[in-house]
């Protein structure tokens, strides 16, 4: 049963009421006779309400970069209506008539409402009610599928050195597939700090339906990880990981990466940066030693890097560079969507004192680029690099970081989004439409 935390808040019918509400209330302020002289007083109440709204997206988002992002031209034009709204509504508050009055004024929290509605669902991050309060995106990975997983996993070990790996359709016949379901499912799991001690909140993993009948064969595994601030619900919910993979899997007879999403944050508004820091923990060896152990462990999964990828968005994908490319022992695909040139905690001088302890040196050492430098050349490795097409503040460097990688060796394919910026709708383009030659590498049949 569905509950109010399930409430569609971006294409259900919350949007449409709260539309309806708010138009509904300014045609009511707005119900009567009105004079040339005083229609032009309410059109350039709207017009200064819109230039209000814009003026507000340039200083917010453009001079101060409040949100490290430069809004969309769609964020800019709903934040320029609903302030329009609010500038009509203000002029119609000021006429005749208590039922006018009221009704105005209830039209203003409803437009600004319309306006939020309008911006989140062009950026995508909260797609239901509940996860506006980290309201879990899944039920825990039941007992019996993980124990099925554990059945096949080939064990923690330093690297996976030693296990033997075949490519997927070496192992997968179409009659393993006896009794598969027609989709895969995500469950929660608590992913321990074993030995970073990090403060990682629970992840998510999804299994393809080719990893739900009895003996399942070792997959390809794909970490995944959350832009800042956010947390491994965003990828599963915002991300719409299960739709795409499963859109995936039913294209190549079930078979699909087994996806891994852990907390790389510890909470949605610290960045630890994807490093070891004393301030910020451990969060490179938490996703380089004990998220790997773990699902080797516990899923079944093949234990070679060349069947390991990692990726993210954001600040997510700023750490899948720096990961990928610091671990090739690890990790042999990259996949980065609006990730960073360089890791980030507030200006320069904050993020070399909390990341790197005051160290400017081991702040270079740590940067993407010299980390590709560092390890080149590369071998077998392959990388996919998306951006928004309106995304003006990360797109450029999401180019310097191609190139880079590029240089380095790894065989890259970069990606631009038509129509989005740096949102989460960039992730499910790049998903859908670019993920085939990380598949391919991973040695999916159908890339």
């Amino acid at each position: 049963m569905n509950t109010i935390a399930d409430v569609d808040i971006v294409g259900g019918w919350l949007p449409v009421v709260v539309g309806g509400l708010a138009l509904a209330a300014l045609v009511l302020a707005l119900a009567r006779r009105t004079s040339l002289r005083r229609g032009l007083v309410l059109l350039g109440s709207a017009l200064a309400g819109a230039g209000v709204g814009l003026a507000l997206c340039w200083i917010l988002s453009d001079r101060l970069d409040l949100f490290e992002v430069s809004l969309s031209p769609v964020s800019r034009g709903w934040v320029a209506v609903a302030f329009a709204a609010v500038g009509l509504a203000i002029a119609a508050a000021t006429r005749r008539g208590a039922g006018r009055r009221a009704a105005a004024i209830a039209a203003i929290p409803l437009a600004l409402l319309v306006g939020t509605i309008g911006v989140n669902a062009d950026f995508g991050q909260y797609t239901t009610i509940g996860s506006l309060w980290d309201a879990s995106a899944a039920r825990p990975l039941p007992a019996s599928v993980l124990a099925a997983q554990e059945a096949e996993a080939p064990g923690a070990t330093a690297s996976g050195a030693g296990v033997p790996d075949a490519a997927v359709p070496a192992l997968w016949k179409r009659e393993d597939g006896g009794g598969m379901p027609s989709h895969g499912i995500v469950g929660r799991v608590e992913i321990p700090a074993t030995v970073s001690h990090f403060a990682a909140r629970a992840g998510y993993v999804y299994l393809p339906p080719a990893a739900l009948v009895a003996h399942p064969v070792r997959l390809p595994v794909l970490i995944m990880l959350s832009g800042q601030p956010g947390g491994p619900d965003d990828v599963v919910q915002a991300g719409r990981l299960a739709q795409i993979m499963d859109a995936r899997a039913a294209a190549d007879h079930g078979l699909a990466p087994i996806v891994v999403v852990p907390d790389q944050l510890s909470a949605p508004a610290v960045n630890p940066m994807c490093v070891d820091s004393p301030g910020l923990g451990n969060s490179a060896t938490y996703l380089t030693v004990d998220v790997p152990n773990w699902i080797r462990t516990h899923l079944a999964v093949q234990a070679s890097p060349g069947a390991w990828a990692i990726g993210g968005f954001s600040q997510g994908g700023t750490c899948a560079i720096q990961l990928g490319a610091a671990h090739p022992e690890l990790f042999s695909a990259i996949f980065d969507v609006s990730g960073q040139v360089a890791p980030k905690n507030g200006n320069l001088s904050h993020t070399i004192a909390v990341g790197f302890g005051g160290d400017a040196a081991r702040y270079r050492a740590a940067l993407p680029e010299a980390l590709l430098a560092a390890h080149a050349p590369y071998r077998g490795e392959v990388a996919v690099f998306g951006s928004g097409q309106f995304d003006a503040k990360y797109g450029p460097g999401v180019d310097q970081m191609a190139a880079a990688a590029r240089a380095a060796g790894i065989a890259v394919t970069r990606v631009v989004a038509p129509g989005t910026a740096h949102d989460w709708h960039t992730v499910q383009w790049v998903m859908s439409h670019a993920f085939g030659p990380i598949a391919t590498h991973l040695g999916l049949e159908h890339g």
